[in-house]
């Protein structure tokens, strides 16, 4: 049995899987347009886009959480698997060419979770991709900030494990199917605005030039990841005997200089570190 945490903002909720997270309340407007696809030799895939943009850590934004008791139902296999490239638009269409086709989202899991990526005000950014592929990029602008909007319409509890360039979006450690992530509850929406600082705020999504990327100023990123976003959904469920627990403290936090050496270099954080420029 796993521990989900679950954050509030502005009238959703997010949940923190293993830790789990559940956001945003809302029902999504958009119509189904896409298949994220598990398996990219399904399908043919489309031109190389060379990446133009990274993800900054942003302003802080707040988001509180609590613990919420969940399991996944196959720990070991996610539902789906997914992921969204990212550059200018620009780029994308000079790579796809000016017949690439349009869209306002992707679907994960047959159709039971839709994928938009929204800019601060709220606009949807538009996906691209070309016929009978399985590939798509999501056009972004320098200095705009993004959120990724998850809308379940069925009737399924979900897990959603994100990584932005590499990075789980909770801890800021190399993404993988194994990390905590989000819950998704049936006919509700998940909001996903940043890299976790700590259990009441979020370093904001924001599209950037790729050196001044979180990936590349930070130990755990790596350049070669920048500009892609991933999303992993595993089928989960509460135990509504107890679902809301007391919310655990986390390990202290040395708060010495972070390139200091440490014992034991794993305890102590759970949520992303800030990045540490060079210049």
């Amino acid at each position: 049995m796993s521990q989900v945490v679950s954050f509030w903002r502005r009238g959703g909720w997010r949940l923190l899987g293993g830790l789990l997270l559940v956001a945003g309340l809302a029902a999504c407007g958009a119509p189904p347009s896409a298949q994220v696809a598990e398996s990219a030799s399904a399908a043919p895939r489309t031109p190389r886009v060379e990446s133009t943009l990274g993800t900054q850590w942003g302003e802080g934004r707040e988001s509180a959480t609590k613990v919420v008791r969940a399991s996944r139902v196959t720990p070991e296999r996610p539902r789906d698997v997914g992921q969204l490239r990212y550059s200018d638009e620009h780029s994308i269409l000079r790579a796809l060419g000016n017949s690439a086709e349009r869209q306002t989202n992707a679907l994960l899991a047959d159709g039971d979770v839709e994928l938009q990526v929204l800019n601060g005000s709220g606009s949807v950014l538009r996906i691209f991709s070309t016929r009978g592929a399985r590939d798509f990029h999501v056009a972004g602008r320098h200095g705009e900030r993004y959120e990724l909007v998850y809308t379940n319409r069925s009737n399924r509890f979900y897990e959603v494990v994100a990584t932005v360039d590499g990075l789980d979006v909770l801890s800021g450690q190399p993404g993988s199917v194994k990390s905590s992530g989000y819950l998704l509850r049936p006919g509700e929406r998940l909001v996903i605005d940043g890299f976790r600082k700590n259990d009441r705020e979020v370093a904001a999504f924001r599209f950037s030039d790729k050196g001044r990327a979180y990936a590349n100023n930070t130990p755990a990123g790596d350049a070669r990841n920048v500009g892609v976003i991933g999303t992993a959904l595993f089928d989960v469920r509460l135990d509504e005997r107890d679902p809301d627990l007391p919310r655990r403290a986390a390990p202290a936090v040395e708060s010495g200089d972070p390139r200091d050496p440490r014992a034991f270099p794993a305890d102590g954080r759970q949520y992303a570190p800030p990045p540490q420029y060079r210049r």
